[in-house]
């Protein structure tokens, strides 16, 4: 049985991500969130230096999605902020994908085709 057809949005993070543009972000990401099993996008390739402000705000984000029971997923993740995620611990967290394409679509693999990769 197919999961149903989920909704995936696709949000793109600040080139410079400080306190004030934080919230604020994190301030729309919410109200536009559905209520159950939101599915999200992060696209980073617009971030110039992933630093403690950047790390904080993604983890944000999926503090908010997984209480509404959904995920949050990374494209656009330059080769240095790879670094500095595993250098963090932080990308053992997010699903990090080289295309836009390719994050929506993970979302959209059924229970089944998941189970059968394992």
């Amino acid at each position: 049985m197919r999961d149903p057809v989920r909704s995936v949005e696709m949000k793109e993070l600040p080139d410079i991500v400080d306190a004030s543009r934080g919230r604020e972000f994190l301030s729309e990401l919410k109200k536009g969130m559905p209520s159950d099993h939101p599915c999200i996008v992060l696209d980073c390739s617009k971030v110039q230096h992933m630093d403690s402000a950047a790390i904080y705000l993604m983890l944000c984000c999926l503090e908010e999605a997984i209480l509404r029971n959904g995920d949050v997923k990374l494209t656009g993740v330059s080769a240095g902020a790879k670094v500095i995620l595993e250098q963090t611990g932080v990308s053992s967290i997010f699903e990090s994908f080289d295309s836009k394409e390719s994050a929506i679509n993970s979302f959209h693999h059924s229970r089944k085709d998941v189970a059968s990769l394992a």
